[in-house]
């Protein structure tokens, strides 16, 4: 028989999505699952956005440049410079949805054996990415206690060597909501210039930073242009991850011009989700006060319904719709499973992502789980219910290891 490839062999599953057979054998046993394993809201795509697709009236569905069409990145310059990125369309080239940049960013400035450091936990198919690429991910431990704040500099200054070349961080984060701090990203700048780095920043969950936090990219940072490259979606940010459409920015003119060269042998982004993404700019600024205020609800209402359980510490996140918590759980991806498959209180169980997942470093995460507050306020309440009861029935129940919410 022909044997796979060693990429096909270590490619990791998503911590997010390997869990789907068992919720999906619950609900076929007739139970309801609340989704809180997966980044996809159920807040509405806007109008002006869904009436584009509508209107549409094209006679050949064509092939668009693989940079994105001349229209869509005019318009998405006008919403960049109004964030203060003072970018032109030529800083961009559009994706196939923000894993494509991501993708496309790491093969333009890592070669095979390559390091980039990662904050963890991080967004699980960073790992994925870096394996299609045969790049190395070298982790960097951020932690619970608080709030999973950029660990010290001085942390990443171990790590590097002559392999190192790239810096990822999420800001908001995904998994853990954390929002990175003007002087973080301050400090990241001063490392990325002292040992000529490029800082990827994932900028996803841009629109959504709560308790008048101000969101802050290296874009903002004078002296990194030839640094940073950003790596964005519509899919958060409209609640359109369907319309598979991202896009990566980089003010660094060999940078465009190799990762254009990707670009072209995939061919190029789809005509309609641009032609969507060009309409959904003039989003009105009231779509996202409303989406944000919904969005804070739900995070107090997860929050606090967290910490209130015994055991349970779960810090507040300043950002995005996820939080990480602690649980006291002998093994999250055995209690993630156990919940889909044993567990039910009034016909209802939870999904939720183990975070172990999100880690790159073995054992880490063993007793956290990721939650995303993506359902309606009262789905959330009664999937808190259910979590409850979960914890005081589940059999690899262990000691409590409760941190005070207050004390961060």
């Amino acid at each position: 028989m022909p044997k796979i490839s060693s990429k096909g062999e270590h490619m990791p599953a998503s911590p997010i999505r390997k869990l789907t057979p068992y919720a999906d054998q619950a609900k076929l046993e007739g139970k309801k699952v609340y989704h809180l394993n997966i980044g996809q809201p159920d807040i509405e795509t806007p109008e002006i956005m869904l009436n584009a697709i509508k209107s549409i009236d094209f006679k050949v569905w064509a092939y668009t440049p693989s940079e994105g069409t001349l229209s869509y990145r005019k318009k998405l310059t006008e919403y960049y410079n109004k964030l203060g990125y003072n970018i032109s369309p030529e800083n961009i080239i559009v994706t196939n949805g923000g894993s494509e940049a991501i993708t496309v960013a790491l093969q333009t400035c890592l070669d095979s054996g390559d390091e980039v450091i990662i904050p963890e936990p991080f967004y699980a198919n960073y790992n994925g990415f870096a394996c299609m690429g045969d790049v190395i991910v070298k982790p960097i431990l951020s932690h619970i206690e608080n709030g999973f704040a950029l660990p010290p500099i001085s942390e990443f200054e171990k790590l590097i060597t002559e392999k190192t070349k790239a810096i990822m961080i999420c800001n908001p984060n995904n998994p853990t909501g954390y929002l990175y701090s003007n002087d973080e990203l301050s400090e990241l700048k001063d490392l990325c210039i002292k040992h000529d780095l490029f800082l990827f920043s994932d900028e996803a969950y841009r629109e959504f930073c709560y308790d008048n936090r101000e969101f802050r990219s290296p874009m903002h940072l004078e002296g990194l242009d030839e640094h940073v490259i950003v790596l964005d979606t519509v899919s958060k940010r409209y609640s359109a991850c369907g319309a598979r459409l991202g896009c990566m920015i980089t003010k660094n003119k060999e940078v465009i011009n190799s990762a254009l060269k990707f670009a072209q042998a995939r061919l190029s982004p789809g005509m309609v989700a641009q032609i969507a993404g060009t309409a959904a700019v003039d989003t009105p600024s009231s779509y996202f006060e409303e989406v944000n205020q919904e969005y804070t609800e739900r995070r107090n209402i997860l929050v606090n319904s967290l910490n209130k359980i015994d055991g349970v510490f779960c810090p507040n996140p300043g950002g995005a719709f996820y939080v990480v918590a602690r649980f006291p759980i002998d093994d999250a991806d055995k209690f993630c499973q156990w919940m889909l498959e044993k567990f039910s209180y009034n016909n209802q169980t939870v999904m939720m992502a183990p975070a172990t997942g999100f880690y790159s470093t073995p054992g880490a995460g063993k007793d956290e789980v990721r939650l995303a507050y993506v359902l309606n306020k009262q789905d959330l309440k009664e999937a808190m219910v259910c979590l409850e009861k979960a914890l005081l029935e589940y059999p690899g129940r262990t000691e409590s290891k409760k941190l005070k919410a207050e004390s961060l």
